[in-house]
């Protein structure tokens, strides 16, 4: 098969070596090139159609075929190369392959037996060197330098892995986990596996070639000319499994896949990760990476091409045969030969592959590829199936039956592993709709399981962006480089804040949360991008804050803190004084500028002093209990009240040891003495007493709850009085009205006692009406209770006689202070007890001493205030 036109073009990886290629198929007139992926089949028949036109490309790949009637230039897999084709120019890419042990052999044909008419071209590494002189010795050999330089840079740490990094594993479960960790450190990393189907290869190299993520994590298909833009390759392993055994990776292949690195005439690093066991480059692998000096292969691997089809006997003897060239060896076992070998052993498939052309088309069906990587046996009962259609009746696969598989894998639901498996699957279907004699309607089948796999691949790109890219990490590691500022962080929809558009967290007022879907690894991430952008967002939001505090509006006082629009800028904490509390800002606005701060503070202290308004008078209260000149005895008084919020017990508050200039000036302070309590009526408004009652717990005091609307009256319930109540009965009531109740008793009293001293000796008792305090929600009991508070008692009305009747008499009453010494009398009035005759005994009536027949006991009537309190006090 020698040829003089026959050109071995050797060199390392980024020599430009398949570059030359397609500028020598496009100088003929017709050609092909037989690539070892058919994801970079596809990538050059991308170029190649942009010179030449669709019309006159064809790809040809196991599973895809595009092949128009007039195509001249055709890009192939090694497979699926026609080596009998009659073309101007051939080449065969990445020929030392040769030496693997799967594939070998189809690299070795290609290698030896197809060729082009007027030029052939052989490319590989230099290692092939003595192989093409052994096996093709007229061939020139070129060899050519490579571009850049390529140096070892030592291990790296994963979470330090420079950027526009590849990192290669050697089993899925560490491509998994390396992408795993990149997501976390690095925003995430696009996956590259020979699992893969191309269009979900293709998404997720574009997504690397487009600087959407920075890492790309992959298999050792990445060495195979894959052409990305890579600066560093990492190695996670330098071990791997070939099929047979578990070994260390041979320097020629660790020199394929770390010449990945660097770019046309870009440099390039490679090295190991730091910290993963075995990864480390002996200094003879590193030396001969750098110098691109490679032991030679000593051998390729070989197998019939073309064996006998006389019987399954002759097909099986040929593929075992062994090479009679000592550069050749056998070829290891592949499946398919394994598969021809299980399924031969049946009587009724030997029975029925009889003749040159059932055995062809029984060759033919075991050469179908493994694409689901689930066992020979697997594989063999599948081929099977399909060889008891492929050899009885019509000789093709049944429609219906070759329906309802693709029927079955069209779901796009499930993870990544199970995508992967329907993916394999729907590739076996994909390579059956292109063979020419397999289905009736074969286009249609293909039409349908290409539409399954883009589905699929569509989904499973998706599942691996969705696992492996975290966009919003991506984005802020791919900004936040020499120039952190140059990140650009904008406020969105409902105090959003997003970076490029992507939504890292919101504002709360001034505090930043972090987007609860973020891990907890990013967390301090996301805080460090904001909190280098957010001052300038925080500076606009702090001069809107001024301009309210200004005007006094979006600004409330929730008791322990100061809030804007809903949210908390400022904690309110005790302060020297009772009366001016501390403002602590939130420590969200940290990052504001010290000058801004201040004016925040100074602008929130005016606000609270202007709230704090309604308290004047217990401070003036305060300041003049500091006022020496009120007396030890006014100034404990006012002490008590300043810090009771303006009410105190009358009986508690030491009221009888004032003088009388002592009272004049508790008056001018606004304090009023009622029977029962010592109040300031200016503080017994909701507002004022809230206020008070907040300032107080800031000061580690326990206060009452304090009612909103202060009603006159309400229901007692369990627990103490709320403030500026009193308790009376089953209501409890407010001070002030209580005392306007007693001040109405003792005014009746007064009028009465003026009356009567004119005819007794004794003032006289009296009767009251319940009225005004029905009137104000009191009840008949409760107003009873209120006033033995106040020292009146009652004396029951006598009953008519039997068979007398009449309406009841009202009670009548008598004051009776509760203690010796001073009495008031709820007018302000300031009463010396005497023995007015009150306490005596009771003197002889008159009418002869005779007393009035008692009257039987009074009938309530219904709604009558009176007979309700004569019944109360009977």
């Amino acid at each position: 098969m020698s040829s003089p036109a026959i050109k071995a073009v050797l060199g390392p990886t980024n020599t430009g070596k398949t570059h030359l290629a397609v500028e020598r198929l496009c100088a003929h007139s017709s050609g092909a090139i037989g690539f070892p992926l058919r994801l970079l089949a596809r990538e050059v028949y991308d170029r190649v159609v942009a010179i030449k036109g669709a019309d006159n490309v064809a790809l040809i790949t196991g599973e895809e075929r595009i092949d128009p009637p007039n195509a001249r230039w055709k890009l192939c897999t090694m497979e699926a190369m026609d080596r009998d084709a009659d073309l101007a120019f051939i080449a065969i890419d990445e020929a030392q392959l040769g030496a693997d042990r799967e594939r070998g052999h189809v690299f070795t044909d290609r290698f030896l037996n197809t060729r082009g008419r007027e030029e052939t071209m052989i490319l590989g590494s230099s290692s092939l060197i003595p192989m093409v002189q052994a096996l093709e010795p007229k061939a020139e050999i070129v060899t050519r330098p490579r571009f850049s330089t390529l140096s070892h840079a030592g291990p790296v740490k994963l979470s330090r892995l420079p950027p526009r990094s590849a990192v290669v594993a050697f089993s899925a479960e560490q491509v998994y986990a390396v992408a795993e960790m990149l997501r976390r450190f690095r925003g995430g990393a696009a996956v590259v596996m020979g699992a893969l189907s191309p269009q979900t290869r293709n998404a997720q190299v574009e997504m690397f070639q487009s600087g959407e993520v920075d890492y790309i994590v992959a298999t050792d298909a990445i060495g195979m000319g894959l052409n990305l833009d890579v600066n560093h390759v990492a190695f996670a392993s330098l071990a791997k499994f070939d099929g047979e055994r578990r070994r260390r990776l041979t320097i020629a292949e660790m020199a394929q896949i770390a010449g990945r690195a660097g770019r046309h005439q870009t440099d390039g690093t490679f090295g190991a990760l730091a910290g993963e066991g075995g990864a480390e480059f002996r200094d003879d692998e590193i030396f001969a990476i750098e110098n691109h000096s490679f032991p030679p292969l000593q051998r390729l691997y070989w197998r019939d091409a073309r064996p006998r089809l006389d019987s399954l006997r002759t097909l099986i003897e040929d593929l075992e045969t062994a090479p009679d060239h000592p550069a050749l060896a056998a070829a290891p076992e592949a499946i398919d030969l394994t598969v021809a070998r299980m399924l031969s052993a049946e009587p009724a498939i030997a029975q029925a592959a009889q003749g040159k052309a059932m055995v062809g088309r029984f060759w033919d069906a075991c050469s179908l590829p493994d694409f689901r990587q689930l066992g020979a046996e697997h594989h063999a009962r599948f081929v099977a199936r399909l060889w008891q259609d492929l050899s009885t009746g019509t000789g093709h696969i049944a429609h219906d039956f070759a329906a309802a598989r693709i029927a079955e894998l069209d779901r796009t639901g499930g993870d990544i592993g199970t995508l992967q498996g329907r993916i394999a699957a729907i590739r076996s279907w994909s390579y059956i709709a292109q063979r020419p004699d397999w289905l009736l309607q074969r286009e249609e089948m293909a039409e349908r399981a290409r539409g399954v796999e883009r589905k699929l691949s569509e989904a499973l790109h998706a599942r691996l962006t969705e696992r492996f890219v975290n966009r919003r990490t991506a984005v802020l590691m791919r900004k936040l480089g020499a120039d952190a500022g140059l990140l650009p962080v904008t406020l969105g929809e409902h105090d959003s804040v997003l970076v490029d558009g992507e939504e890292i967290g919101h504002l709360s007022g001034f505090a930043f949360h972090v987007d609860p879907q973020a891990r907890l690894e990013m967390r301090r991430l996301l805080l460090a991008a904001a909190e280098k952008h957010l001052p300038r967002l925080l500076d606009k939001r702090a001069r809107e804050l001024l301009e309210d505090a200004a005007e006094g509006r979006n600004i409330a006082w929730n008791g322990t803190h100061l809030a804007w629009n809903g949210q908390n800028v400022a904690q309110l904490r005790a302060g020297r004084d009772m009366f001016r509390p501390a403002i602590r800002l939130e420590p969200g606005l940290d990052l504001l500028s010290p000058a801004r701060r201040a004016e925040i503070e100074a602008a929130l202290n005016a606000f609270l002093d202007e709230e704090l308004q309604t308290l004047d008078p217990l401070r003036r209260v305060a300041e003049g209990a500091k006022e020496l000149s009120s007396g030890p005895e006014l100034r404990a008084l006012l002490i008590r009240l300043s810090e009771q919020g303006g009410i105190i017990d009358r009986e508690e508050s030491g009221l009888v040891d004032l003088s009388p200039e002592q009272r004049q000036m508790m008056r001018r302070l606004g304090v009023k003495v009622g029977a029962l309590d010592i109040f300031m009526p200016a503080m017994l408004r909701a507002r004022s007493l809230d206020h008070w009652a907040a300032l107080a717990r800031l000061a580690g005091q326990h206060v009452a709850p304090v009612e909103a609307q202060m009603p006159a009256a309400m229901p007692a319930a369990k627990g103490s009085a709320p403030l500026a109540y009193r308790k009376a009965g089953d209501r409890f009531v407010r001070i002030d009205l209580a005392e306007r109740l007693l001040h109405a008793a003792h005014q009746r009293r007064t009028r009465w006692t003026d009356a009567g001293k004119k005819r007794h000796r004794q003032p006289p008792r009296f009767t009251l009406d319940p009225t005004m305090a029905l009137s104000m929600g009191l009840s008949t009991k409760a107003y009873a209770h209120l006033l033995r508070l106040a020292g009146f008692t009652a004396d029951a009305p006598p009953a008519w006689p039997e068979g007398k009747f009449g309406p009841p008499t009202p009670p009548r009453w008598r004051w009776r202070p509760r203690r010796a010494g001073e009495a008031h009398d709820g007018a302000g009035q300031r009463h010396t007890h005497r023995n007015t005759g009150d306490n005596r005994k009771a003197a002889p009536r008159k009418n002869g001493g005779r007393n009035r027949p008692d009257r039987p006991a009074p009938r309530p009537v219904a709604g009558n205030p009176f007979a309700e309190l004569a019944e109360l006090l009977s």
